[in-house]
């Protein structure tokens, strides 16, 4: 059984911590289960090193904070539909998540978090980068959070798979969430729109609608609001959608980076 209490190490004022003390190749207890919990609802986002874990383990870890869910655009690897692949290499055309956004938040209930474990590195490059939609949020004037959080929009990942996949004939989720949310652990609110699958603000004219998401997609991008992770060999990050984005730097082509990834069920969102 791992350790009964486990270290934290803060990484910035708004966002991220690393995980210490702590094998997640063996049993984890139910205190250490909660501080977990603690860990990702004060810091948004978690980072563990040298874990070396199998596909078993990860599910188990990632069942911690809720059901696995499957992808409904990537495909699992074979054995396991739950776990997703996230590799890229010199023949990729294009990378996951090289864009600011909340994963899957085109479900009916967008994803609670999702888990990345990454087994092989480039030499250099290849971080990732998260930022807090609470500070986002709180960097707001009163005013403009009143008028946001009486609005709604449209999240699409139609044209986010078919460009990638090129099936057309397929369907994916569109669904309509507030612009404004409240994590329904902290009750803290946090913007709900990213540029990968908000396609519109309902209610307002595409212009409006266009220069609202423009303003808010420019919050995501504040390095005020951002950690980023340097990954190592068997390096795990653990992050809650309903409060973050993140971004996936691709600056190590041709080299290779690879890893995987299971994503935890959610809620509706409010």
């Amino acid at each position: 059984m791992a350790s009964n209490t486990i270290s934290i190490t803060p990484l910035t004022r708004n966002i991220g911590a690393e995980i210490g003390n702590i094998d997640l190749t063996k049993p984890i207890s139910a205190e250490v289960e909660n501080q977990l919990k603690n860990a990702i609802a004060q810091y948004q986002v978690i980072f563990f090193r040298d874990q070396k874990i199998s596909h078993e383990q990860h599910m188990a870890v990632g069942q911690i904070f809720g059901d696995l869910i499957i992808h409904p655009g990537a495909k699992g690897i074979e054995g396991y539909d739950k776990i997703v692949a996230i590799h890229a290499d010199k023949d990729s055309k294009y990378i996951a998540g090289d864009n600011w956004h909340s994963d899957l938040s085109c479900n009916a209930q967008p994803p609670m978090g999702s888990m990345l474990y990454i087994h092989t590195l480039p030499e250099v490059g290849g971080d990732t980068l998260f930022s807090s939609m609470y500070a986002a949020y709180d960097a707001l004037s009163p005013a403009m959070q009143q008028y946001l959080e009486g609005l709604q929009a449209e999240h699409d990942a139609n044209h986010v798979y078919r460009a990638i996949y090129g099936d057309y004939g397929t369907a994916y989720p569109c669904n309509v969430h507030p612009v404004v949310r409240t994590h329904p652990v902290t009750g803290k609110k946090a913007i709900f729109v990213n540029a990968s699958y908000t396609t519109r603000i309902l209610g307002v004219s595409k212009n409006e609608s266009d220069g609202i998401l423009a303003m808010l997609y420019e919050l995501t991008k504040d390095p005020n609001f951002q950690v980023r992770f340097s990954w190592q060999p068997h390096s795990i990050a653990i992050w809650d959608n309903r409060c973050t984005q993140h971004f996936a730097v691709w600056d190590y082509f041709p080299d290779t980076r690879s890893g995987y990834r299971v994503t935890i069920g959610g809620d509706t969102p409010y």
